[in-house]
């Protein structure tokens, strides 16, 4: 996904049920997918310093995972210093593929792959030396 859980989302077959295209609405399953992010000092669910949807804690991960037999969750809208990084001890990541984000990060960037075992393995895109605009 590409923000994080939802507390609209109690079985990954609604997802299935979004209609497509469509725009994204301000609350709701679409937008908590799409803007929500994980936050180490919340349990269940807090308020997100983006002004829209939500923050999740450990223990939401853990409940989805358990409620959906699924082991990992993965992500990508948020900026992260090495270009992944896990949470909830390690059932979720953060995936961010952009190194040097907007030209204002110092972020590397990642991909993930998974082989055939679902052994997951990273590839990291160090950030660009930086370089003064102007001489």
């Amino acid at each position: 996904m590409h923000g994080g859980l939802s507390p609209d989302l109690t079985n990954v077959e609604q997802i299935k049920t979004i209609k497509r295209p469509t725009d994204v609405p301000d609350t709701g399953l679409l937008c908590d997918l799409l803007w929500s992010d994980p936050s180490k000092d919340v349990k269940g669910w807090g308020m997100n310093d983006r002004g829209v949807s939500y923050t999740f804690g450990a223990d939401k991960v853990a409940e989805f995972l358990i409620k959906n037999d699924m082991d990992l969750i993965c992500r990508a809208h948020q900026v992260v210093e090495d270009g992944y990084e896990f949470f909830a001890d390690r059932q979720l990541v953060t995936i961010f593929s952009a190194p040097n984000y907007c030209g204002e990060f110092d972020n590397a960037g990642a991909m993930m792959s998974v082989d055939e075992s679902l052994m997951c393995s990273f590839q990291i895109l160090k950030p660009a030396d930086r370089r003064p605009r102007f001489l």
